[in-house]
């Protein structure tokens, strides 16, 4: 296993400790696991692009592993009131269609790759966790709110730009 596929399988076994630490309301130690194992993500992908370290077990594992690490995240959330239901279910909505598409996809030899939208929605999920998780009153309060509400929109429009740009797939 390569360095990339590694710091991948980190990011997965870094999401017990992150919910271990949530749940005794240990917060700020939870935030510093949960930036430095979304940290590996840009270090992973940054490394297989640069060594040609690109394998079929990074291309899959890697944005699950984002989805395990952020979804576990707002689902905890949801638990306290910090995020709300209904936004978590249009959030997973979004996932299981475009995975329900590019399982389609690939059942008939098409590979729908990551679009930049998708790419920003996950930047502003990863972004929007760790100042939820260490809100206060005030100002960090407001950029947690705005950056979940942010993060939900490219949730949509990503999900609408994966459909769109796949349409194809729905005709065979």
């Amino acid at each position: 296993m390569n360095l990339p596929n590694k710091l991948t399988m980190a990011r997965i076994f870094a999401v017990p400790v992150f919910v271990v630490l949530y749940m005794m309301k240990l917060y700020i130690p939870a935030c510093i696991v949960f930036i430095l194992a979304s940290l590996t993500d840009m270090l992973d992908g940054q490394i297989a692009r640069k060594y040609n370290l690109v394998t079929n077990f990074g291309k899959i594992m890697d944005p699950l592993a984002d989805k395990i690490l952020v979804y576990a995240a707002f689902c905890l959330m949801v638990s306290d009131g910090t995020v709300p239901a209904w936004m978590l279910i249009i959030i997973l909505f979004r996932e299981f269609a475009v995975s329900g598409l590019r399982t389609v996809a690939a059942s008939n030899g098409i590979v729908i790759a990551a679009g930049m939208t998708g790419k920003i929605k996950t930047v502003l999920q990863m972004f929007a966790v760790p100042v939820l998780l260490l809100q206060m009153p005030g100002i960090v309060s407001t950029i947690g709110q705005a950056l979940l509400w942010a993060s939900l929109v490219m949730t949509i429009v990503s999900g609408a730009e994966y459909i769109w740009k796949n349409k194809q797939v729905f005709a065979n």
